[in-house]
């Protein structure tokens, strides 16, 4: 909701319709696989039913959603008042730390068997948790229902969307105030604290990961962050970032140059910019994810780079809790070989990447949300090549 004084999201973000919903949603496909009570343990999937969004994801939470009746959310008793005042649609039990939550879960369930549904692979469910569920449920048939919320919650509603839009604009503060802290002599961890300043005070909160700011030596490096590197003449700065409103993501990535860009740069970045307005233009609702990566890998081909691949240009994008932006603890790319058919309400961070082609280096990438009337970029950061 939001805060009349400041005008920002506060906890909980969504009226009490929304997040029925969702329940009822989810329910549904629970009755679909004959799953009595689900086990939801995915921080993300409990903040997709509950609105529960603080830093105590560290510890395990079960979110107990039985067929009817009312959700019960366990987790450690000190977590109590932040509950009381951010969830409203589920009754809180809380263990000591002398137990565990299968502990707790244990005496909760009792007389409520049936089939149990578990995410199997859920971040938030370790084994040994599992397997003490299993051990203190023994009544219980179990069966694996992993999937089940993160397929609902790909399709984001029109309360969604409105906050993907909102951190988009603090993805465009971020990256805008990093681009103008890159110049010569600078380093890396300066450019850092300029994009988290400038998002914050934007609004907006902690993210999944990043902000991902890598010079010349490091650019091969998937998943590293700033150090105090200073960048010289000629160096290439990757950026990619994304603000983060009510725990929703829009990230945007740009590839800037430090006094001077090669004629082979701008080249590329004209072929990036026609790659990714190829795949905003075939993100239409019934169309296959394989056939958006057709349209991308299509012009890269025509290009004469038809030796080129990526595992993906772009994935599903939303709400994320640390250590991810993604969703949880897998992506859901726009790949080659993907059935998963274009919704509208679903959200990408769509990236047009081309490095190590052998003929230059450029990339972009921006958050784009497959809206009503169509395929919709959020984030509006300039993506041509950019040289300070």
């Amino acid at each position: 909701m939001l805060d009349k004084s400041s005008g920002e999201a506060v906890a909980p973000y969504f009226e009490s319709e929304e997040f029925d919903r969702r329940r009822d949603a989810v329910r549904h496909a629970m009755a679909a696989r004959g799953i009595d009570t689900l086990l939801v343990s995915a921080p993300e999937n409990i903040f997709y039913l509950t609105g529960l969004d603080h830093w105590g994801y560290f510890a395990p939470h079960i979110l107990v959603v039985p067929a009817d009746g009312e959700m019960i959310l366990l987790t450690r008793a000190m977590e109590k008042v932040t509950i009381a005042n951010q969830v409203r649609n589920a009754r809180f039990e809380g263990h000591h730390d002398g137990e565990t939550v299968a502990d707790l879960l244990g005496r909760v369930l009792s007389g409520r068997l049936g089939t149990v549904g578990i995410e199997s692979w859920s971040s938030g469910l370790p084994h040994g948790l599992a397997e003490a569920l299993k051990e203190r449920l023994t009544a219980a048939r179990w069966v694996d229902a992993s999937g089940i919320i993160d397929d609902i919650r790909m399709v984001k509603s029109p309360a969604e969307q409105a906050l993907m839009r909102a951190t988009a604009k603090v993805s465009d503060a971020g990256a805008q105030a990093a681009i103008e802290a890159i110049a010569h002599g600078a380093s890396e961890r300066h450019v850092a604290a300029e994009a988290e300043r400038a998002m914050i005070e934007a609004g907006g909160t902690f993210p999944g990961f990043g902000p991902f700011i890598r010079s010349t030596r490091r650019l091969g490096e998937e998943h590293t962050t700033w150090t105090s590197d200073r960048f010289g003449a000629g160096d290439a700065v990757f950026l990619e970032l994304t603000g983060c409103v009510a725990r929703y993501h829009a990230p945007l990535g740009r590839l800037i140059h430090v006094g001077h860009a090669a004629k082979e740069t701008y080249e590329m970045a004209a072929l990036t910019a026609d790659a990714f307005a190829a795949v905003v233009a075939a993100m239409r609702e019934g169309v296959l994810f394989r056939d958006v990566y057709a349209a991308w890998q299509g012009v890269v081909d025509r290009a004469g780079l038809s030796h080129y691949r990526r595992h993906h240009c772009g994935y599903v994008v939303g709400i994320g809790v640390p250590p991810s932006w993604t969703g949880g603890n897998k992506v859901t790319g726009l790949r080659r070989d993907s059935d998963i058919v274009l919704k509208t309400g679903m959200s990408f961070h769509v990236l047009s990447w081309l490095m190590g082609t052998g003929r230059g280096d450029f990339f972009m990438s921006n958050a784009v949300l497959l809206g009503p009337s169509g395929a919709e970029v959020l984030t509006r950061t300039p993506s041509g090549v950019t040289v300070r």
